[in-house]
């Protein structure tokens, strides 16, 4: 394999296609510390700059959401930063530059978000995937939303890693009670399962009166519907984005008012 500097000598001497693009040969070792090492052979991108945590802006006036990571939020609009939304940006940085301001990148199933953003995995010049690296740090948590799930089982042992470690965001628990949620945005949540029904909206999952999780009509086929029955009764861990029924006018007598859409079988389990 090519030491990060031969990598560098490289793209310097490589012929441009394009403006921007660089094609290499990235050799990837299979090294058991890795996780979720690159394919053999991925095309190289030039980095303009790293937005956050979880998303780069490329030279060709791409803006990238990497796959499988949601990085916690810098502060926007009078906001203060979340914890450890510096420290991961940074990283993600260092990372960058130490790969020669260039990332290697798989566009995912579903090549682009509803913002217009491309949707891929990153990797660096060794050939470690740069998603999985701030997830074991405990920069990011897990987040699985399908079509691309295809790295959802290695991301999850990186973020285990990191929990294991308490490292970065593990540190203190991140994990909320169902009856803390105050607001809507990502939130990884525990609660007691209080009832499992479906109907033609998809399948719901009550917990504790505080908050529905649903899985959608589309999504129901990507889930074991026995397994999830035995739920009832159980406490279980969930994440993704709350939304606060309340606010939308749909919220009827007896409902919840939190509801979190489930995107993956990844992004739900028995509480630890």
């Amino acid at each position: 394999m090519k030491s990060l500097r031969g990598f560098s000598s490289l793209v310097k001497k490589a012929p441009l296609a394009g403006a921007f693009f660089v094609s290499a040969t990235w050799l990837v070792p299979v090294q058991a510390e890795v996780f979720c090492p690159a394919p053999a052979a991925i095309g190289t991108f030039k980095v303009q700059r790293v937005v956050d945590g979880d998303t780069v802006r490329l030279t060709d006036g791409r803006s990238v959401r990497m796959i499988g990571v949601n990085a916690p939020e810098t502060g926007k609009k009078g906001r203060s930063d979340e914890p450890f939304a510096v420290a991961a940006r940074q990283r993600l940085q260092a990372l960058v530059d130490a790969s020669d301001g260039r990332v290697g990148m798989v566009l995912g199933r579903e090549s682009k978000d509803r913002y217009g953003r491309t949707l891929a995995h990153l990797y660096d010049a060794s050939g470690a995937n740069l998603e999985a690296r701030l997830l074991a740090e405990g920069l990011g948590f897990l987040v699985a939303v399908a079509p691309n799930v295809d790295l959802v089982a290695c991301q999850q042992a990186a973020e285990r890693s990191a929990r294991q470690a308490r490292l970065g965001l593990w540190r203190q628990s991140p994990v909320q009670k169902v009856t803390q949620i105050e607001r809507s945005g990502f939130a990884v949540v525990s609660g007691r399962v209080s009832k499992v029904e479906r109907n033609r909206g998809g399948i719901w999952i009550e917990l504790q009166d505080s908050l529905v999780l649903r899985i959608a009509p589309n999504l129901v086929k990507h889930f074991d519907s026995v397994s999830l029955k035995r739920l009832q009764g159980q406490h279980i861990e969930a994440r993704g984005w709350v939304l606060d029924r309340s606010r939308r006018g749909g919220l009827k007598k007896g409902q919840a008012r939190w509801l979190l859409p489930l995107t993956d079988p990844g992004m739900l389990q028995v509480a630890p």
